[in-house]
């Protein structure tokens, strides 16, 4: 098998709040359809069976008001400290996200792994842009904090 370093987006970001502040915006579904995705997108929840081995189910609405159905299985959890799933479809991947603690925040490292370095490579320029996004939402979403839309 192809090197992982090889097929993977892997971004960091330092946040000023706690690992459990992060996890909490990424193990309640209100709280991840409102970050989830790259700018303009919103999303719609149908099952987020968070444990391991549940099934996460959503619709992506894009911009340009294209729907994209969306089905991954949590493949790890572990409170405050790691969120994993397996996405499936169109683009096959696993998205590791980990919660390290540094001094008063959190120090998020995301890395999206492909099947292949040809997949990868494909669409690696918008995967990058995407997964920064996403990483902009989610540390807006926990300054946010759990309050309603």
């Amino acid at each position: 098998m192809e090197p992982i370093e090889a097929r993977s987006d892997s971004r960091h970001r330092r946040l000023a709040a706690s690992p459990a502040a992060v996890f909490a915006a990424m193990s309640d579904p209100a709280r991840i359809a409102r970050w989830w995705g790259p700018d303009g997108f919103t999303n719609t929840i149908h099952r987020f069976d968070f444990v391991a081995g549940g099934s996460w189910l959503l619709t992506m609405h894009g911009p340009d008001g294209k729907s994209h159905p969306n089905e991954s299985r949590f493949t790890r959890i572990v409170p405050d400290e790691l969120f994993e799933i397996e996405h499936f479809g169109g683009h096959h991947f696993i998205l590791t996200i980990g919660l390290v603690p540094q001094g008063e925040g959190t120090e998020v490292r995301w890395r999206q792994t492909f099947d292949t370095v040809e997949h990868y490579g494909r669409i690696a320029e918008f995967v990058a842009a995407a997964n920064e996004q996403n990483l902009e939402r989610l540390e807006a979403e926990v300054r946010r904090g759990g309050g309603a839309s």
